[in-house]
């Protein structure tokens, strides 16, 4: 039965990633600022229900400029935050470029792609981060740097953190968390070790009652901040958000 659930939902979700190429390149580039951020809420929110996620909120995000910085256990941790925070631009590993129809798609809502291993590239995102933050756009990073089990977020790096400290713009922490029935924390939204991206997403299809909860945090100013103390101090907020429910 949950065979037949999952390649129902497959074949809807293969039917909303080519709806989203189809926004991208035909719509996107006739649409205002705020017009953007209404489809890629919209978007985002259809495909968590497409694959049987449900969303639980809490806070809101502050206006203007902001740095985004969430913990990470799951690739569909993009689509949860996109669907509170739509204008959202995410820092994301190169790698994901190449990705079949999701690759064109996060290249399209203005993803900045960074070479992990690379601190010369590093150092160039950082710059553009920064651009993009005195331009007044929302950025968002997973400080991890990887994706973690989800009950304690993995160490946070703090070099990305500094585009937001040199341009004076606050930080807005989200806690994000999976959970599935009898499960404080999901299993099944986990993408980590070995698994490799089909096998999480056959994971996620076959899921039952599959739900994450997005906390928006109190938002914190980088003025004059160290950026390793403030990654650990962004991190503690993060864990005791998720601790709240």
């Amino acid at each position: 039965m949950r065979t037949l659930v999952a390649l129902g939902r497959l074949i809807r979700l293969c039917l909303h990633l080519l709806w989203g190429v189809v926004l991208i390149r035909l719509r996107f580039a006739r649409l205002s600022t705020a017009n953007r951020h209404v489809e890629v809420k919209r978007w985002s929110g259809q495909m968590l229900r497409i694959l049987g996620v449900s969303l639980e909120t809490s806070g809101t995000p502050r206006p203007g400029a902001k740095l985004i910085v969430a913990n990470h256990v799951s690739w569909l941790d993009i689509a949860a935050v996109h669907a509170v925070v739509p204008e959202a631009r995410f820092v994301s590993k190169a790698d994901v470029r190449d990705w079949p129809v999701v690759g064109l798609m996060v290249d399209g809502v203005g993803t900045l792609f960074i070479e992990r291993a690379s601190k010369r590239d590093a150092l160039r995102v950082v710059h553009q981060m920064a651009e993009a933050l005195k331009n007044g756009d929302t950025v968002a990073v997973f400080p991890e740097g990887t994706t973690g089990p989800g009950p304690e977020p993995l160490g946070f790096h703090g070099n990305l953190l500094q585009a937001a400290i040199s341009t004076d713009v606050p930080l807005q922490p989200l806690a994000l968390r999976w959970s599935e029935p009898g499960m404080r924390f999901s299993t099944a939204a986990q993408f980590i070790g070995g698994t490799t991206l089909v096998q999480s997403l056959w994971a996620v299809l076959k899921a039952r009652g599959l739900s994450v909860r997005v906390d928006v945090l109190m938002a914190m100013s980088t003025s004059h901040a160290d950026r390793r103390a403030l990654a650990e101090h962004v991190r503690d907020e993060i864990v005791l958000g998720m601790a709240r429910h």
